[in-house]
């Protein structure tokens, strides 16, 4: 089906109910009809790809090789399709996602342009009822939330943006026909991921770049590189071989873990280290050695590494101070793989302002007015991230046991049974949510874990004759428990990010993301499984 054309209708009871079209709910459509399930997709874009439909910003590029950020589970799959770079640009990983929708079939049990704006369980008849903008009401006995984790766009809370007189983008809503800045005086605000990936894009278009930077994040060379099809033909012939090794690693890649400690070697060896990580490219020099995620002291090694590229890097000494981060750990915020960051600002048309000495105001009609001054531009970015995590869900009235809501249950933070499920919410499923490896692993093996163990609990309930499931309380205590535990064993916690929910204001300061790893986190779910589904209330 072509984007924007007549969607099919959606049915009025269904066995499984699928919120969102991305990786998540593409597998499980996939999985659940060969299952046999009546099951269906209700999406709100206008064709299949989440965070990858909507992330259109110029540079948007995935920090996953492209040999690992993919599915697993058809082998016709891996064998014909071939990724042409290190680290996927946007537009290869969208025709990637809409490939395999058309080699499966996937459209014709999807419905677009269609937002869920209720879900609301019946306890006495045990089923969801959703409700859509468009004014469906559909019945299903299981929900099964794969809505994303960087889903909803979030936009910073500037006085004036109504006022501006110039065109503004946040990109993650970035427009499909692309934006041409020639010769326009543009301003960036944030300097995370998508910021750092879109800046040195826009500076060469513009005839001047203003970048607003609050808080300087750590970045690394991605190296980026054509695949070679040689490489490329070797790993396909041992691909499964090479997925289950990920499957049971911590971060679900192929990261190799340094055994030393960053403080017992010499500090001969220890920029040794650190140089060839830094020339090889990728995030995996977090694991240059074992103590740096855990050991203040060790990690700070590293930060200094990355603090004296960056005054290699760019020219002017004060400018490379401003884009030192200080004051959190290395690697404990998104690390970010950059591709001409740095070098961008020797570029005589960019200029970066620091809003933490000189804050943000307003927006006015002509631009931003800081605490010094005021800034004539054209255009605005928005590169301010997401209400990761919970977004999306939260966006949604879901009404569990009692009427209670899912904002209600959550006011404290997100409370979750594995990363799967939540107490007080009988057939309702996460998927890769708070409490799971999620955003801390390659999230695609991640789903591919997730999906297939929520569709495999419900293949248990069908054959055994069971209707309702629901995470025991006391379980779920005892998850947040010892997520909490583990996440504070490291320096994660430390940081003001996006991973505690951190940008966005008034949201509780809770780590959401699972630090015990993917290999660990799998093997709890297996056990828990072959335990008879132990810490679910099945009848």
């Amino acid at each position: 089906m072509a984007e924007n054309a007549t969607p099919p209708h959606i049915p009025d009871r269904l066995d499984v109910l699928v919120v969102g079209a991305g990786f998540s709910g593409l597998y499980s459509l996939h999985r659940l009809r060969e299952m046999g399930r009546k099951v269906h997709v209700i999406e709100a874009a206008g064709d299949v790809g989440g965070v990858w439909y909507w992330n259109r910003y110029p540079g948007a590029r995935c920090d996953i090789e492209s040999v690992d950020y993919c599915y697993s589970f058809s082998d016709e799959l891996v064998q014909e399709w071939n990724w042409t770079e290190r680290y996927p640009a946007q537009p290869e990983i969208l025709r990637y996602i809409n490939h395999v929708a058309e080699k499966f079939d996937l459209r014709r049990d999807i419905t677009f342009d269609t937002m869920v704006t209720a879900l609301t369980f019946d306890d006495e008849s045990g089923t969801w009822t959703a409700e859509t903008d468009r004014g469906d009401r559909v019945t299903a006995n299981h929900v099964i939330m794969a809505s994303g984790q960087l889903s909803v766009a979030k936009l910073p809370e500037i006085p004036g943006l109504g006022e501006f007189a110039g065109d503004w983008y946040h990109t993650g809503n970035w427009p499909h026909e692309g934006v041409d800045f020639g010769g326009r005086r543009v301003g960036v605000i944030g300097t995370g991921s998508s910021g750092m990936q879109s800046i040195p894009q826009i500076a060469r278009q513009a005839a001047h770049l203003t970048v607003f930077q609050r808080t300087p994040h750590f970045a690394v060379p991605a190296r980026n590189r054509p695949l070679d099809p040689a490489y490329v033909a070797d790993l396909k012939t041992r691909f499964e071989e090479y997925r289950e090794f990920a499957r049971n690693h911590p971060g679900g890649t192929h990261r190799v873990f340094g055994k030393e400690s960053a403080l017992d070697v010499d500090p001969g060896t220890l920029r040794a280290t650190f140089e060839k990580h830094w020339n090889h490219g990728g995030p995996d020099i977090q694991a240059a050695f074992r103590d740096l995620t855990v050991d203040r002291e060790a990690n700070e090694k590293a930060a200094d590494f990355v603090r004296s590229k960056i005054r290699e890097i760019v020219q002017d000494p004060r400018v490379a101070e401003l884009l030192s981060p200080r004051g959190y750990p290395f690697g404990t915020k998104r690390l970010v793989l950059e591709i001409d960051y740095f070098t961008t600002f020797n570029r005589d048309n960019v200029e970066l302002v620091d809003t933490l000495s000189t804050p943000i105001e307003r927006v006015t009609p002509a631009g931003v007015r800081t605490s010094d001054r005021e800034y004539e531009l054209d255009a605005l970015v928005f590169a301010t991230g997401f209400d990761a995590m919970t977004g999306a869900l939260l966006k949604i009235d879901i009404r569990g046991v009692g009427g209670v809501t899912l904002r209600e249950k959550w006011a404290a933070g997100p409370r979750t049974y594995l990363g799967l499920s939540t107490a007080g919410f009988p057939n309702l499923f996460f998927i890769a949510g708070p409490g799971s490896p999620s955003v801390l692993s390659n999230v695609l093996v991640s789903i591919e874990q997730h999906v297939e163990w929520v569709t495999d609990y419900l293949e248990y309930m069908r054959k055994n004759g069971l209707v309702r499931s629901e995470a025991i309380p006391e379980k779920e205590d005892a998850w947040v428990e010892h997520v909490n535990e583990v996440a504070n064993a490291t320096l994660y916690p430390i940081a003001n990010s996006w991973y505690l929910g951190a940008n966005v204001p008034g949201k509780p300061r809770v780590f959401m993301p699972y630090v015990g790893g993917v290999g660990r986190y799998r093997q709890i779910c297996d056990e828990v499984a072959a335990n008879g589904y132990e810490g679910f209330r099945t009848t």
